[in-house]
This record gives structure tokens, C-alpha cells and sequence, in this order.
């Protein structure tokens, strides 16, 4: 099996081979970096048009890396949402019109639902079902995955997302773009101790997140703190919360094979470090995929489109992209949460 993925959700723009074997026969990647650093985050329009300039190239390029051709593939998956819809629109159009040239199954591949299957193409071993902390930019939620397409969400962010969060401060640093690595390194050289900041919901009875009222004060710390000393508290906040909230939710896994990290934010070396800890303390296996699986990529787009077509499930060529698209579309409604639950 061979499968062609495409990824355009927000500002990484990628295009990769991945096959049954759990082989990565090509990854390419273009980033935008410098075209949203004046801004200080990701503009939609700016991003999708650099989609438009890079995908087709990045395609050309992945197949030859591979040595392959499109009569080659076994199906086109890309990511069809959440996301940044102009973004998304340009990834997953360019998709469909491929598997329509070439006569190949489309896949329409959930964004999170590629994070979330991450971990199992680099562990072979991750069986279902495992708890998930999925912390990216712009969700955070703790979900029982439970197989392919079988997500049950046990909790979800009520305002910002972490990785929001580290963007926000990191601006309000003036650290720069992008904010969660550039805040990892500010903190190295601070003291987690020097700012008292708050962690919001810490030991309340259901296992969601807030940060919304952490980011709000770093803002009246700037200016009475070097921005070190913030970064690093923030830093020890955030892990604070996600730690006891992911300890809450164990407590509701039933039987989980195994306390799993994906997204962005999982690329953080403190985060990863406290899973760990946690993982070991609660007698499971923790599981986080290497780090460039982390930040938004082609090949666990792919890889989900590997397992997707091995459960037998491909999409008509009129499946629409999304801006929203839960995994657990039954989960109730958070108290308090706006669209991003």
C-alpha cells in the first residue's frame, strides 16, 4: 500500500509517501516562517496563497524522492479540515483533482485525526485504545482513541488552546515568531519560580483547560519581570495544568494501553519530560512521536490515510472542507467552551 498525503491547514505546506510498512518513502515540507514574522502570527490569506505556490512542486518533488509515479499510488489523502479554510480549500481541492486524473481513491483525512495517529507510525507496538493529550495551537483536548475514526473526548480546552497560549506570550515577549520554540529556549535561561502565575481549573473535578486568564497574566507581569524569568514560569504553569489534568483523566481512560502526546505543543522538551514522569507514576507506556511528527506534516496525514484505507473508508469527490470538524462530533457541550471545543 502506498499512499500519497497532502497537508495545507495552516502554515506548513507538505506533501509525503508513506506505505503499509509504516515506511516514510518521502516527506516534503515548505514552511512560511518568513512571510508571517512581521505580523507575528499567521495570516489566512497570506498562507493560503503560498499553498497554492508551493504544493504542486512539493508534489513533483515527494514522487521523485520516492521514485514513484501517481499510477503508483494507492490513494490521495489530504487534509480536509480544521484548519485555516483557504488553507485547507487549496490542499484539499488539489487532491481531489488528482485522484480524479488518476482514477484513485480520495481520502479526506481529519487534521487531529493525524496527530492522533501519529504515534502509531513511529511505535509499531501502540495498540487501542490509548489516552491522547493533543495539544497544538489551536486545540487542546485529552481523548480515548479508541481506533480508526473512534474518538471519545473526556475533555477540551474552555477558551485558548496551550500552544495559543505560548504564542501569545511569546509576542507579548517580543521573543518572536514562531512563539512555542522561542519561548522553550527564553525559558532554559529564566526561574520558573521568580513569577507567580496562576493555573487555572488546577484540581477542579472535571479534567478540561483553561488558559485564557494564565495568558492574560503574563500580560500585567511584562514589565515588572525579565522576560526570561516570565517565559519560564509560563512555561511551568502550562505544564502544571496539562499535568493535572491529564492525572484527572486516567482516572476515566478504562484500561488504556498507554498515555500518549501529539501536536505541536508536544514537541516542548518540559512537557514531553512531565508526561513521561506521569506515565511511569501511573504504570503506562508513554508514547510521543519524534519531533518533527509533532508540528503539522504530510506524512501523518498519509499515515492516517494508510489506516483509513485499511478500515475500508474513502470519501466522494464532493466531500466538503471544514474550518471546525470535532473528532468526537458526541461529545457534549463544555460549559463555558466557544467553538474551539
Amino acid at each position: 500500500m502506498l499512499i500519497l498525503g497532502l497537508e495545507s491547514s495552516c502554515d506548513e505546506t507538505a506533501a509525503a509517501l508513506v506505505d503499509g510498512e509504516r515506511r516514510v518513502l518521502a516527506h516534503r515540507l515548505a514552511g512560511q516562517e518568513a512571510a508571517h514574522r512581521p505580523y507575528g502570527g499567521v495570516v489566512p490569506e497570506i498562507a493560503a496563497r503560498a499553498h497554492v505556490e508551493a504544493l504542486e512542486p512539493l508534489i513533483e518533488a515527494a514522487l521523485a524522492d520516492a521514485g514513484v509515479s501517481l499510477a503508483d499510488v494507492d490513494a490521495i489523502a489530504a487534509t480536509a479540515g480544521p484548519g485555516l479554510i483557504g488553507g485547507v480549500m487549496v490542499g484539499l481541492v488539489t487532491g481531489k483533482a488528482i485522484a480524479h486524473a488518476v482514477g484513485k481513491p480520495l481520502i479526506a483525512v481529519n487534521h487531529l485525526e493525524g496527530h492522533a495517529l501519529s504515534p502509531r507510525l513511529s511505535d509499531p507496538d501502540l495498540e487501542f485504545p490509548y489516552l491522547l493529550l493533543l495539544v497544538s495551537g489551536g486545540h487542546c483536548q485529552l481523548l480515548r482513541v479508541e481506533g480508526v475514526d473512534r474518538y471519545r473526548r473526556l475533555a477540551t480546552t474552555i477558551d485558548d488552546a496551550a500552544g495559543e497560549a505560548f504564542d501569545k506570550t511569546a509576542k507579548l515577549l517580543g521573543l518572536g515568531f514562531p512563539g512555542g520554540p522561542a519561548v522553550e529556549r527564553a525559558a532554559t535561561l529564566g526561574d520558573a519560580r521568580a513569577v507567580p502565575l496562576p493555573r487555572p481549573l488546577l484540581g477542579s473535578g472535571e479534567p478540561h483547560f483553561s488558559f485564557a486568564g494564565l495568558k492574560s497574566a503574563v500580560a500585567r507581569a511584562v514589565g515588572h519581570h525579565a522576560p526570561e524569568d516570565i517565559a519560564a514560569s509560563f512555561q511551568q504553569a502550562v505544564v502544571d495544568c496539562l499535568i493535572d489534568r491529564t492525572r484527572r483523566a486516567l482516572t476515566r481512560a478504562d484500561s488504556a494501553t498507554a498515555l500518549v502526546v501529539a501536536g505541536g505543543v508536544a514537541a516542548n522538551t518540559a512537557v514531553r519530560g512531565a508526561l513521561q514522569r506521569l506515565a511511569i507514576e501511573s504504570g503506562l507506556r508513554f508514547v510521543a512521536p519524534p519531533l518533527w511528527l509533532c508540528t503539522d506534516n504530510a506524512a501523518m496525514i498519509a499515515w492516517a490515510g494508510v489506516e483509513r484505507f485499511t478500515a475500508g473508508l474513502t470519501d466522494a469527490l464532493d466531500v466538503p472542507a471544514r474550518a471546525r470538524w470535532p473528532l468526537d462530533p458526541l461529545a457534549e457541550a463544555v460549559r463555558g467552551a466557544g467553538v474551539k471545543a
